[in-house]
């Protein structure tokens, strides 16, 4: 689906920052337009925390809760008589739940 809010906020933006040097104000509104559509920002979704349903200051221990009981929801292995969508969905579920829990320990040790 493309998106089309972006460009007209720019658009608005753009009009508005004309007034006072036209130049300046085109750059910026289609500079606008195109952050909103790309979603520069939004919340970036590739934070480890989200994933895990943790606050960005939780503890280790709170990780570790977070990460077993997700990962016993969602592990493969209990997902073996399901359908196939819902072993798909588990499968791709626990990766990114690994993936998110390697990335907050490589994170935390660098600290």
């Amino acid at each position: 689906m493309k998106r089309w809010y972006g460009k007209l906020l720019g658009l608005i933006a753009g009009a508005a920052l004309m007034r006072f040097n036209p130049l300046l104000g085109a750059a910026l509104g289609l500079l606008i337009g195109h952050a909103f559509d790309r979603d520069w920002f939004a919340r970036r979704r590739d934070d480890p925390y989200a994933v895990l349903g943790v606050d960005a200051d939780a503890t280790d221990a709170q990780i570790d809760h977070a990460y077993r009981r997700l990962m016993a929801q969602y592990h493969p292995d209990r997902h073996v008589s399901s359908d196939e969508p819902q072993r798909k969905h588990a499968d791709k579920r626990a990766r990114e739940i690994n993936r998110a829990y390697d990335r907050i320990r490589t994170l935390r040790k660098r600290s």
